[in-house]
């Protein structure tokens, strides 16, 4: 299980535009990885329409938002569009990043957020019991901001 203060797992995987995304490139940033189980879906786009409208205000701590489920770059692209999501979609297709974040569960991905900061250490993460369930953008910025 990883904890507060453990290294983040490094990975590698495809974007909703084609290209690929290292969270070793993103050394010297903050990262919010937010792992949700599906693309229009209705908690999940409820989620992601919410950390969209606080996108500046994660910006202004220094935080990059990516999220990340099983959805293909296809299906990610038509969800940041008719939603117009202003951050990256990955794909896990077989749930293996997933796995190494402890967000991978008996009936797919399990909707978690981790804050990796400048150094690649894990500072915030919060895996929820029940899908339903989320953490709101007030909540995650308010715990960023006490960790500034």
């Amino acid at each position: 299980m990883l904890k507060v203060n453990d290294k983040a797992p490094q990975f590698v995987l495809s974007d909703d535009q084609g290209g690929q995304f290292s969270l070793a490139k993103q050394a010297g940033q903050k990262i919010l990885l937010v792992f949700y189980p599906g693309d229009n879906t209705p908690v999940c786009t409820k989620q992601l329409c919410d950390y969209r409208d606080g996108v500046e205000a994660f910006a202004g701590l220094g935080v990059q938002v990516v999220g990340i489920s099983d959805d293909s770059a296809e299906s990610h692209r038509k969800f940041r569009q008719k939603y117009n999501l202003p951050f990256t979609l990955l794909t896990d297709p077989g749930l293996e990043v997933a796995a190494l974040y402890d967000s991978k569960g008996m009936l797919g991905m399990k909707r978690s957020v981790f804050l990796v900061d400048e150094a690649g250490v894990i500072r915030y993460l919060h895996i929820e019991s029940v899908a339903l369930f989320r953490r709101k953008r007030e909540e995650l910025l308010d715990a960023i901001r006490k960790l500034s």
